[in-house]
Formats: structure tokens, sequence, C-alpha cells
């Protein structure tokens, strides 16, 4: 990991087209500008958390959904 410092309106390059820029600093709070191409995703630590146990709680649901109609298929015979 890369640990830098950098002040109110300084900035970082990622590779030759995202640039992160210290817009802002207040009790304790930093606020980041990032400048990248649309095709790039860029997601809060959170939301990509989210959208991870979402996706494994889909596919348990699924696995679930495969055991019921296992179970009910028993019934239609």
């Amino acid at each position: 990991m890369l640990i830098l410092s950098r002040k109110l309106e300084e900035a970082i390059w990622l590779g030759d087209n995202i640039k992160i820029k210290i817009m802002g600093i207040e009790k304790g709070s930093v606020k980041l500008g990032i400048e990248a191409p649309s095709d790039v995703t860029i997601l809060r630590q959170e939301l990509k958390d989210a959208v991870a146990d979402y996706n494994k709680q889909s596919s348990n649901t699924n696995e679930q959904l495969g055991d019921l109609q296992d179970f009910m298929s028993a019934f239609k015979k």
C-alpha cells in the first residue's frame, strides 16, 4: 500500500487518466474529487461490500430455491 500526504487542492494521478484531488478537510473528514473516464467504476467501500453481501445472499437463495424445488417434486409423484 502506498501512503501519501496531500494538502488542500493537491492531487495525485493514477495512471494517465485518473486524478484524485483533495477538495476539503474539516473535522477529521477529507473530501475528494475524482476525475476519471466514464468507463471507470467508482464505488465507496461500503457500497462495494453491500453489493458483495447482496450477491452472496442471492446465490444462497438460489441454492435454497433448488432445495425447495426438489422437496416439492417429491410430492408430485
